[in-house]
């Protein structure tokens, strides 16, 4: 397929496919998938090999959150009937994380429901930085604790993290119709500001909310162009009990086109698969190791995921290998820009400001919240029909007196 052809060589040289080339991978046939996953393919082994980079998610604070999110489980009025509540302590926080990079996790990702962190909460998160860093030699930690003001970056960095993620979600036209209580612009310039304090940017996107093939283009270009190394792409899980809870639009099949359209457009960045993967991917988990070089290890925030010895198997048997904390993640030049950011970035934390607003969640739910879904399912839920069997809530690991799965 001369668009294939074509695909594969912009992304061996990392040149932007044009808006036409990535919508055409979009309606490609159910006949055309696995010639899509083995050029998409191409392009993550030029960049990654057959290396799978391990994370591990940590929810220091679940539920009460006073942002509007549809999708999220967490939002403001959601009857999701979820785990709640507040700050873990430090050191909870840190065994929490030593779960994680035991199963071979190299990232740990700390994150809070909160429309933003008050000064006060930075101050907690950078303590537990801190500890999971002197616990964990060579771990990576990436903060997620939703809008920040300014000078809060520069002071997650001084306190040793390495990345701050935010995500996108979807497409400026249409971020009005999923959030009201903060803005497209809000993230854009969160992910701004973790880029000027010299933190790697990780931000991503959520598909399965009903958005159009061109809204997922245009989110996927928004986040090319600033320049995220990490992308984690979402899949909705529709949690019974918020608005996006009948959204049942996907198929694996769709899930995949996604992810190899993802890879295409950011040839060389580190894509995720995150939330959602075993609900919507279900058994062709181990195609989507072809097109994304990044998984979520275990649990998620407010969902349960596969038993994180299966996802290790998975990894196995698909013939990847799980990437080393001696290992650098990003293609040279990537990293190299990476590293003249941060020595370009300010010495020193500014005192940010105190943000009055209560602590919710611009970074929760469905973006990072994964599912269960390892249980038999049928191929597509219909439109509208809620598959509550298809989501299990978390109720062990942290927040709890259960061991984590990891």
């Amino acid at each position: 397929m001369d668009l294939l052809n074509t695909l594969v060589d912009k992304g061996l040289r990392r040149e932007l496919p044009t808006r036409e080339e990535a919508l055409a991978v979009l309606a490609t046939s159910d006949d055309e998938l696995l010639d899509v996953v083995a050029a998409a393919g191409k392009v993550r082994r030029k960049w990654f090999g057959r290396r799978v980079k391990l994370n591990y998610l940590v929810n220091l604070k679940s539920g009460l959150c006073p942002e509007d999110c549809s999708y999220c489980s967490q939002r403001l009025g959601s009857k999701a009937e979820i785990l709640k509540y507040t700050w873990l302590k430090p050191e909870e926080a840190t065994q929490a994380a030593a779960a994680g990079v035991a199963g071979g996790a190299k990232r740990v990702c700390l994150v809070a429901s909160g429309r933003g962190p008050t000064d006060r909460d930075v101050d907690r998160v950078g303590k537990t930085i801190e500890a999971i860093k002197e616990g964990n030699e060579g771990v990576e930690v990436c903060a997620c604790l939703g809008l920040l003001s300014d000078g809060q970056a520069e002071r997650l960095r001084d306190a040793g993290a390495d990345a701050y993620n935010h995500n996108l979600n979807t497409s400026e036209a249409t971020y009005g119709e999923i959030t009201k209580t903060h803005t497209y612009a809000d993230r854009v310039d969160t992910v701004q500001k973790a880029h000027a304090a010299g933190l790697s940017a990780c931000s991503g996107l959520i598909a399965g909310m009903g958005e159009s093939d061109e809204d997922l283009i245009d989110v996927v270009y928004a986040l090319r162009e600033l320049d995220a190394d990490s992308v984690p792409v979402n899949f909705l899980i529709p949690f019974e009990g918020t608005p996006l809870a009948k959204e049942w639009n996907l198929t694996p099949q769709r899930a995949l086109r996604i992810l190899a359209m993802v890879r295409f457009v950011c040839p060389d960045v580190e894509v995720r698969i995150a939330g959602g993967r075993e609900v919507h991917l279900r058994t062709m988990q181990p195609l989507a190791l072809h097109l994304a070089n990044s998984i979520f290890l275990g649990d998620y925030l407010t969902s349960e995921g596969q038993a994180g010895q299966a996802d290790l198997d998975m990894i196995a048997d698909a013939g990847f290998e799980v990437e080393g904390a001696g290992t650098t993640t990003l293609p040279a030049h990537r990293s190299e820009a990476a590293a003249a950011a941060v020595a370009a970035a300010p010495a020193g934390g500014m005192c940010g400001s105190a943000s009055g607003a209560a602590p919710a969640a611009a970074g929760c739910g469905s973006a990072c919240g994964g599912c269960s879904g390892h249980d038999a399912a049928p191929a597509q839920a219909d439109a509208g029909e809620v598959r509550s069997d298809l989501v299990a809530v978390r109720r062990r690991g942290a927040g709890t007196d259960l061991a984590p799965n990891a």
